[in-house]
């Protein structure tokens, strides 16, 4: 399956609901699984992004709907990468 990495910013609104309830964000991980996608790893960074998230999903339409649903729960932004595995991109640049 397609690999894709979420850069996400949490608005002040979620930054109030994280410190209210940090579990919050594990319930939010359960909806993100319902929709077929595998959370691989997910970081509080400091910096330029509050979270790096990696899934696993079918396809970029499935990943849409995983940055809406995001961008409804308390983060402001979300920057979708596509991603593969350092092997998948040797396979794939080789020549034939």
């Amino acid at each position: 399956m397609p690999i894709y990495i979420a850069l996400t910013n949490v608005s002040a609104e979620g930054r109030k609901a994280m410190r209210e309830d940090p579990s919050r964000i594990k319930a939010n991980n359960k909806e993100i699984e319902a929709m077929g996608v595998k959370i691989l790893g997910q970081y509080a960074t400091l910096g330029q992004y509050d979270f790096i998230n990696i899934f696993e999903a079918p396809n970029d339409d499935t990943i849409f709907r995983v940055a809406l649903n995001l961008t409804g729960r308390g983060i402001d932004h979300v920057q979708t990468l596509a991603a593969k595995t350092l092997d998948d991109f040797i396979a794939t640049t080789k020549k034939k």
